[in-house]
């Protein structure tokens, strides 16, 4: 399967932005699909998991009430929509499958990475 983040931009602080990613060359309608960040001089980054029937999802504590993940399986498509932006969620964002039922947080236990997408939140 191939992944494509897309959305990201430049927003100022406050504002919001709704990533996707879509995936081709198979359904991921039973894969968990994570999302990660990477900030310049960091270590990729837990955000957000969603279970293939989209019922269980799993946020990072300082994602919570700011983000929220979603999907289509018509669009076999995962959206993350990001509110509240900080200055601090500046990062590249990256979306990840897997075929399981679990909602890992380690980058380590996801099989397929899209090429990831810039968010830049001004101050």
């Amino acid at each position: 399967v191939q992944l494509q983040a897309s959305g990201g931009g430049l927003v100022q602080a406050g504002g919001s932005l709704r990533l996707s990613c879509a995936a081709s060359g198979r359904t991921i309608s039973t894969d968990t699909v994570g999302w990660f960040r990477q900030a310049p001089g960091k270590e990729r980054e837990f955000v957000v998991a969603i279970s293939g029937s989209g019922d269980r999802k799993y946020y990072a504590d300082s994602m919570k009430g700011r983000f929220t993940i979603s999907r289509d399986s018509a669009k076999n498509t995962v959206y993350l929509q990001m509110n509240s932006l900080k200055p601090e969620d500046t990062a590249v964002y990256y979306c990840a499958a897997r075929l399981n039922y679990a909602l890992p947080t380690s980058a380590t236990s996801y099989s397929y990475w899209g090429q990831g997408t810039q968010v830049t939140v001004s101050s």
